[in-house]
């Protein structure tokens, strides 16, 4: 496994409230990790820690060995894609005028595309099964295009690390289920994955590992089978010991819908 992006010792608070304590962890060139944890654990924000859209307080996100802070944005959205929850588009783009927008780090001043860059909005388009899409207007999508359409624009920056904030929240289970087809193909592309996954369930077949986070306690890390141990999610989520039959039944049942 090459290192593609690692964390050293990093720290980061909001108003002094500690989010991102100490943590220690890399992200492989064949990694698809799945990041887990309640709500205000920071997951987002480690996402954007590691999208360098965020600085840390304390030590340092790398890519490739070389410190994050010390790379110009530009060089950095040409090796890293961050695909938020919620974006806002003002204006009536077409999927394909949005999606051709993970293209400006590549553009020459004068913004001209050429073969290269339409070749990579195709391909984005074609890995996300979103092409019969190019002529819609983006804010007129359902949810579960919307969310394909933006991985699409992640891909066109041809990344090599893709950061997923919760790729899955908002969609029924058919629709889940085709997220997690297009991880497996992102996968198989070779590109690394670090999401941030709210529906348990879905993990396990999907991701190679976890990254579990839990307010006020070091970041854990380990196999979907290791980080999905009832008794973890129990302490991790702070569920009430009784409720462990739900949280069981819960697991097994989505893991037989998936």
């Amino acid at each position: 496994m090459n290192e593609i992006l690692s964390f050293s010792d990093l720290d980061f608070s909001y108003n002094d409230r500690p989010v991102v304590t100490g943590l220690n962890a890399t992200i492989g060139n064949d990694a698809c990790i799945a990041l887990a944890g309640p709500n205000g654990a920071g997951k987002t924000t480690l996402l954007r820690l590691a999208s360098g859209s965020l600085q840390p307080d304390q030590g340092e996100v790398r890519l490739e060995g070389r410190p994050l802070a010390s790379r110009r944005r530009r060089d950095i959205a040409r090796s890293i894609a961050l695909v938020p929850q919620n974006v806002e588009m003002p204006f009536p783009f077409t999927v394909q005028q949005f999606v051709e927008q993970g293209r400006t780090p590549y553009l020459s001043f004068f913004g001209e595309f050429g073969s290269a860059d339409r070749e990579a909005v195709d391909r984005a388009l074609i890995l996300t099964d979103t092409i019969s899409l190019r002529n819609r207007v983006f804010n007129q999508l359902s949810g579960g295009e919307r969310q394909r359409v933006k991985i699409a624009l992640g891909l066109a920056q041809e990344p090599r690390v893709l950061l997923l904030d919760e790729p899955t929240q908002h969609l029924d289970i058919g629709r889940q289920l085709e997220m997690i087809d297009l991880i497996h193909t992102l996968r198989s592309e070779g590109i690394a994955i670090l999401a941030a996954m709210h529906d348990l369930p879905l993990i396990e077949g999907a991701f190679s590992s976890v990254w579990m986070m839990s307010p006020g306690e070091p970041m854990m890390q380990g196999s979907p089978q290791e980080m999905l141990d009832p008794a973890l999610l129990e302490r991790v989520f702070n569920c009430s010991s009784h409720h462990r039959p739900v949280l069981v039944k819960g697991m097994q049942k989505r893991k037989e819908l998936a």
